[in-house]
């Protein structure tokens, strides 16, 4: 696959080494972002060091933006953004596994919106021979993060049933395909306008939740069983509807709160004689051995289905070049997403 090249945007000040990134002086709408000269990171002895051709976009880096992780700690660097794909450019001293030149994908604690970004290398994944850039960065952090709900939390197994809320989403999007994959019979919530989408990916049931109550489907479908786990994004409006769409002995598993947290009412009852299991996974606030673990799992049991006849492929919504970040959050905001959005940096966008 051929590379790009960034030499002539090798740029330096005294001693210190730049490149192009995504900045903002404050938090606020999209038009805060603004393309940047900053030093390049500097690589600790189990980095990669990685010349990043695509970034994901995620809910994260808008929240990153709008001031809601505050000041001045972001993670692992001060520049936004948490998905990367590209090419290894130089290794530290204790990285086991990768060598320059090797094709790489992974979750990065910031950095992603920049020419070159570190990550450590146990947070990093080959990209499967037949995939591009842009593809491959629409992979880790959705798919680790609904194999880790769904798959490791969840327990889905061959023959449960498991709902999926904003299905047509990047989380939601892999979720039903490694819910499909699995074996699984797959309800899935989205817009009326992106059903078929949702149906394509292996959802037996898409539900358009602005005409449709999921729960009275639910329980029409599933003759009032429930069903086994329910993948959730959305919070506080859901939450009573959602224990009451699983099966005895169901877990429902909170991986957002786009429609508000705050405070919601339960029955102790119903945890208690229904056997209920309500958990809750970001992988943002993890420890990092916590978050290698996360990737080892995926990485087991999914990267050797992105291979060439494989039954996953990561979904692109649209791409957009690093200069155009803003325009990217813009489009994330409107929701009328399916699936990723990517930024890539080509050598006319960075100048």
């Amino acid at each position: 696959m051929p590379s790009l090249d960034f030499s002539d945007h090798a740029r330096t000040l005294g001693d210190i080494t730049l490149m192009k990134a995504i900045t903002f002086d404050t938090f606020g709408g999209p038009d805060v972002l603004q393309l940047s000269d900053v030093a390049t990171p500097h690589v600790r002895p189990t980095d990669l060091l990685v010349r990043v051709y695509a970034a994901g976009v995620n809910r994260a880096d808008l929240t990153h933006r709008t001031g809601g992780y505050g000041r001045p700690n972001f993670g692992d660097s001060l520049i936004i953004g948490l998905e990367i794909a590209g090419e290894v450019i130089e290794t530290g001293s204790a990285v086991v596994g990768y060598q320059v030149g090797d094709r790489v994908m992974g979750v990065v604690g910031g950095g992603a919106y920049a020419e070159q970004a570190r990550i450590d290398y146990r947070m990093a994944m080959p990209i499967p021979a037949q995939l591009d850039y842009v593809h491959a960065a629409a992979i880790p952090e959705v798919f680790v993060t609904a194999h880790e709900a769904m798959m490791h939390l969840g327990r889905l197994q061959r023959g449960d049933s498991v709902l999926i809320h904003a299905a047509a989403g990047g989380v939601g999007s892999a979720a039903v395909q490694l819910a499909y994959a699995t074996g699984a019979t797959v309800y899935a919530t989205t817009d009326g306008s992106k059903v078929a989408r949702v149906e394509h990916l292996g959802a037996d049931v898409a539900i358009d939740y602005k005409t449709e109550d999921f729960a009275e489907v639910i329980a029409r479908r599933t003759e009032g069983r429930g069903v086994d786990v329910i993948i959730d994004f959305v919070g506080e409006p859901y939450f009573a509807r959602n224990l009451k769409s699983l099966a005895n002995g169901g877990r429902l598993i909170q991986v957002g709160i786009l429609g508000g947290g705050g405070e919601v009412a339960l029955k102790l009852e119903d945890i208690l004689y229904r056997h209920l299991q309500i958990m809750g996974t970001v992988m943002k606030s993890r420890t990092q051995p916590e978050k290698h673990a996360m990737i080892s799992r995926f990485r087991e049991h999914w990267l050797g289905r992105f291979e060439g006849g494989g039954s996953l492929e990561p979904v692109v919504d649209s791409s957009f070049p690093l200069s155009r970040a803003a325009d990217a959050h813009r489009r994330m905001e409107s929701a009328e997403n399916v699936g990723k959005i990517i930024l890539t940096l080509e050598e006319a966008d960075l100048r």
